[in-house]
């Protein structure tokens, strides 16, 4: 069974910068499409960005991030990497990483994705 350990989160200014990053431990990314989400609070959880772990790499983004963030990764560590730039108070949630057994079409719906990591904070000041 794939464990998700996210990790990176914390506090920053508006126009700031953070990474998050996402490691798998009883498994490996492949044969998944990883995702990360996010939740405010009293919100529903939405999707931020998605990528097709195979060898043709896609990368899928909320209209809310695209341009800000990027998704990508990491071959030597191990790890799906949300960078976070231009950070908006908007940003503000718990960062969630996930992974669909949808591996060539990530979906962009929390139902699609199986596994889950236990979330990590992000707090954007203005």
């Amino acid at each position: 069974q794939v464990q998700l350990v996210e990790s990176g989160g914390g506090l920053v200014q508006a126009g700031g910068s953070l990474r998050l990053s996402c490691a798998a431990s009883g498994g490996t990314f492949s044969g998944f499409a990883m995702g990360w989400f996010r939740q405010a609070p009293g919100k529903e959880r939405e999707f931020v960005a998605a990528i097709r772990t195979t060898a043709i790499i896609d990368t899928k983004y909320a209209d809310s991030v695209k341009g800000r963030f990027t998704i990508s990764k990491n071959n030597s560590k191990n790890t799906i990497d949300l960078q976070m730039n231009a950070m908006k108070p908007e940003d503000t949630a718990i960062y969630y990483c996930a992974a669909s057994n949808r591996a060539y079409n990530p979906p962009t719906a929390p139902s699609e994705y199986y596994y889950w990591g236990q979330g990590t904070q992000v707090t954007v000041s203005s």
